[in-house]
């Protein structure tokens, strides 16, 4: 181990990477850069073909799990949660769950009271667009 000495007073170790550190920084660079061509690879499918409905969310819901896995790999190797015990791990990860959901919970009640809003006010009348009738269809060009 090599110490470096910053002005005479701080020392800091500092250790020569092994083969081992090594191999794992191969290793992880290379499942970070399958997963993001692979996603790339999706996205740009998405980009360029027209899907029916069904096969186009199932390919969004894809990506959406390659990228949580993405980024679960990288809180496991970069900031080392990985090698830590269970009960660390889960002092991180049920707050970061909670806060997902309160974000779900508060827009999903948010676009409920718009509705209901835009429904039950009895002060101003609720505004529909215009479907196009065949009839109507000549002049909308």
């Amino acid at each position: 181990m090599e110490h470096q000495t910053f002005g005479g007073e701080v020392t800091i170790p500092h250790h020569a990477p092994t083969d081992d550190s090594k191999k794992r920084i191969w290793k992880t660079t290379l499942i970070l850069s399958i997963i993001t061509i692979i996603e790339l690879g999706i996205g740009y499918l998405l980009y360029a073909t027209d899907f029916s409905n069904g096969l186009d969310l199932a390919l969004k819901g894809v990506v959406i799990i390659l990228s949580l896995s993405k980024a679960f790999y990288i809180v496991s190797i970069f900031m080392h949660l990985g090698d830590e015990i269970r009960n660390l791990i889960m002092t991180i990860i049920v707050p970061l769950m909670l806060f997902i959901w309160f974000i779900i919970a508060f827009l999903a009640d948010g676009v409920s009271w718009k509705n209901l809003r835009n429904e039950y006010n009895p002060k101003e009348p609720v505004k529909y667009e215009q479907q196009a009738t065949p009839e109507h269809e000549g002049g909308l060009k």
